[in-house]
């Protein structure tokens, strides 16, 4: 085969067969073949798309070019859960113990936080001593005993993704369907997960801007797993407004701890609970499964929702932490609020308020300004080498459809100076619309994907 020729034919709108695929992947993988080709190849794919057939393929082929962890030696049945990123986006820190405490072991690789959308691996990371680089051993014995694990992506899953992806990254090929969903799905497929839900996230604070775009990219995602013979399933979640009321590393951490422990931020419980909903309905009928065959959604959110208040999931998060090197006094006084030396060192040294301005209604909250004022206050990165400050960040008080008056706070700037606040500052009261009556709150669900729907 000849790259010139692939490129050609992609260029001039043919699908590429399977081989054919494989043999670019392989060659692109193994430094065969340059990354101005690819480059090339990839600009015909934003150009020509692709079918489902070729996605799949493609899928696949770079899932393949590096391990393909299999977990079934050490537990039965594993779960996966993958977000499209978002603004105060917690949601990992609640549904894997959430699930993981119902007998679902849950095996995860997340990345940390690049530009306006923040990392789990970082919120762990806020927590004193937690590692997340842990060895493939350490990760495949963690399934074992504990039943859950988030581990940062040490293991060379997807190494042809990886370089297609910073390639992508650099040549404007970033916007495709195909090649999204093809770099998200290599790697979920590569960990090992049996069902997987996916958090499909669109609006003005996620990469998917639209609804329609988020339901295309999240249909491609769900025929990929299902072609790949794994159960799949794709919530679509709005990002019109930051989830929850924190953002930033440590706080984020300290309000999924309060929902864990039953109390927490209704939007960020209810996603949860929508999300572990499908995770548990996808498991039904699986050989070794601990859900019964005939579990319905009402009965899988009870479970949730009784793991939750009951503190099992609490619990369970507390073992990973544990298990993971993390301390848990510090997660403790997290947890309450509480004074101590190891959680004196994540309370940023500054806190200043912002107020409304006017009377009237909350009518919008921009996220993408709160995810780039936490990279310039220190608590995201511009490049993936930058140090993070987990401190900083910031605490909503007003959202979306909540009346104020002037003078009332909107939300807390905790910063490591007074001149890092001051800067911020104006950029996150711009973020906010404000209306004489109550406006429409968008909906935080607009669909669900499966295989079937």
């Amino acid at each position: 085969m000849n790259t010139v020729d692939l490129i050609a034919k992609k260029r001039d709108g043919g699908a590429l067969s399977t081989q054919e695929i494989e043999w670019l992947i392989a060659n692109y993988a193994d430094g065969a073949i340059p990354d101005y080709q690819m480059a090339a190849w990839a600009m015909a794919v934003v150009l020509r798309g692709m079918d489902l057939r070729e996605t799949v393929d493609l899928t696949l082929a770079m899932a393949r070019s590096g391990e393909m962890l299999d977990l079934h030696g050490v537990a039965p049945v594993t779960v996966d859960k993958h977000s499209t990123g978002g603004v105060g986006d917690k949601t990992t820190l609640l549904l894997a113990p959430l699930v993981a405490s119902l007998g679902l072991p849950v095996a995860k690789m997340s990345g940390r936080g690049l530009g306006f959308s923040g990392g789990t691996i970082d919120k762990l990371e806020s927590i004193p001593g937690l590692r997340t680089d842990v060895t493939p051993e350490e990760f495949r014995r963690s399934v074992r005993d504990i039943g859950l694990v988030i581990a940062s992506q040490t293991i060379d899953l997807a190494p042809a993704d990886k370089r297609l992806y910073a390639l992508r990254d650099l040549t404007a090929t970033v916007e495709s369907i195909p090649l999204i969903a093809a770099s998200v799905m290599s790697k979920k497929l590569a960990a090992g997960a049996d069902c997987i839900v996916l958090d499909v996230k669109y609006g003005a604070g996620a990469f998917m801007r639209t609804l329609e775009q988020a339901h295309l990219l999240a249909r491609t995602m769900v025929d990929i797993g299902q072609c790949a013979g794994r159960r799949i399933a794709a919530v679509l979640s709005s990002m019109e407004q930051p989830l929850g009321y924190a953002v930033g590393n440590a706080l984020e951490v300290r309000e999924a701890v309060a929902a864990l422990r039953g109390a927490g931020p209704s939007d960020l419980v209810e996603l949860c609970m929508q999300l572990g909903t499908q995770l548990l309905l996808l498991t039904r009928n699986l050989e070794r499964s601990p859900t019964k065959a005939t579990l319905d959604a009402d009965e899988a959110r009870h479970m949730l929702e009784h793991t939750r208040l009951s503190g099992a999931a609490w619990h369970m998060f507390r073992q990973m932490v544990t298990n993971q090197g993390g301390d848990l006094a510090a997660l403790d006084a997290i947890a309450d609020d509480a004074d101590s030396s190891a959680f004196a060192l994540l309370r940023a040294p500054v806190v200043i308020g912002l107020y409304a301005p006017q009377d009237g209604y909350v009518a919008s909250i921009q996220p993408r300004a709160f995810g780039l004022a936490l990279s310039d206050l220190g608590g995201g990165r511009k490049r993936k080498d930058d140090a993070i400050d987990p401190a900083v960040g910031f605490i909503l008080v007003a959202k979306v459809g909540d009346a104020v008056a002037a003078g009332d706070p909107l939300l807390y700037i905790h910063a490591a100076s007074e001149s890092d606040a001051t800067h911020v500052a104006p950029h996150l009261i711009a973020a906010y619309t404000f209306t004489d009556q109550p406006p429409d709150t968008p909906s935080l669900v607009s669909e669900v994907i499966t295989v079937e729907a």
